[in-house]
């Protein structure tokens, strides 16, 4: 992937804003490592994204193995600064949303494979799409808080199954700018965590904002407002089955609780473009940092992208 000319296929989508570059890698034979992952998720150097998802298929991904035979397809997700995710909320929803217009995969309801198990997808031709996220874990960390400027407030640990800790304040602003990660009672994840902001707006109605760990502030997270929805309904003490709409800077999704103590979640998601991202000879030799993503300092400053921006919607 280093040499003169080489070229990398792209579709771009978002699933309520949350922004994903997808490579489709049809045959197996273009994994993915951190430093690719961290230059293509740049915004001015890269196509831009707050995260990767390669499309493979099962039998041809060593990772995906304990799934073969339970899906054909495996959603092999990175975060922005190229780390490893068990699962992506809306990353799901818009590598369906891939599958059906691809012609990969058809219309209904069918399994998708993740480092978090298998999920179940509902998508159709349009429309949005539904996607069954199991259960959930309220892992026992002990005396749990979040701390941003100075203030603290006590947090709920749910397991999406990324880990998630949500915190219930007055105003979404409370959170600050969210350039960097609150900080989190210490030694409770060792692995990072997911750090949601959540107001009440009204019954069943919350609005969130989120720092998701290796990306830092999203317009959306997916397990994220599934974690909000069992915190607030636990807060509130609505007993299954119950439906929340979860407002996100991005725009909103209802999460719904069934008796079998399973999560449901329902939104959009949108193919914007496809192209190919042109890697130039000093692919990976550069450690300067992408402004939108501080944290993240790999390589990739001399790559360029060039996409045909063609509509796939």
């Amino acid at each position: 992937m280093t040499s003169i000319g080489a070229r990398l296929r792209f579709v771009k989508g978002h699933g309520t804003e949350n922004d994903f570059v997808l490579i489709p890698d049809l045959d197996g034979a273009q994994p993915l490592d951190a430093a690719t992952v961290a230059a293509l998720c740049k915004r001015r150097a890269g196509i831009g994204g707050d995260g990767v998802l390669r499309v493979v298929p099962v039998d041809l991904e060593p990772d995906a193995e304990a799934y073969r035979g339970q899906a054909d397809w495996f959603m092999d997700y990175r975060n922005s600064d190229g780390s490893i995710a068990q699962m992506c909320g809306n990353g799901i929803r818009v590598y369906a949303r891939y599958l059906v217009d691809a012609g990969l995969q058809a219309p209904g309801t069918f399994p998708i494979a993740t480092r978090g198990g298998v999920r179940t997808v509902s998508c159709e031709r349009t429309g949005d799409i539904t996607v069954d996220m199991g259960e959930y874990a309220l892992p026992d960390l002990g005396a749990l808080s979040v701390t941003v400027g100075g203030r603290s407030w006590p947090a709920l640990a749910v397991t999406m199954p990324n880990p998630h800790a949500v915190v219930f304040v007055d105003d979404l602003d409370d959170a600050g700018d969210l350039l960097t990660a609150p900080q989190v009672t210490p030694g409770a994840f060792p692995e990072g965590v997911n750090v949601e902001f959540v107001i009440v707006r009204g019954p069943r109605h919350v609005a969130m904002r989120v720092h998701e760990r290796g990306s830092g502030e999203t317009r959306a997270c997916g397990t994220g407002a599934c974690a909000v929805m069992v915190a607030a309904a636990r807060r509130g003490g609505n007993d299954a089955p119950t439906t929340y709409r979860v407002e996100q800077p991005g725009g909103p999704l209802l999460i719904a609780l069934t008796t079998e103590g399973r999560v449901e979640m329902t939104g959009p998601a949108v193919l914007v473009a496809d192209g190919d991202w042109l890697l130039g000879t000093e692919f990976g030799s550069s450690s300067a940092a992408d402004p939108c993503h501080p944290e993240v300092a790999t390589a990739a400053a001399s790559s360029t992208a060039s996409s045909t921006a063609s509509s796939t919607v």
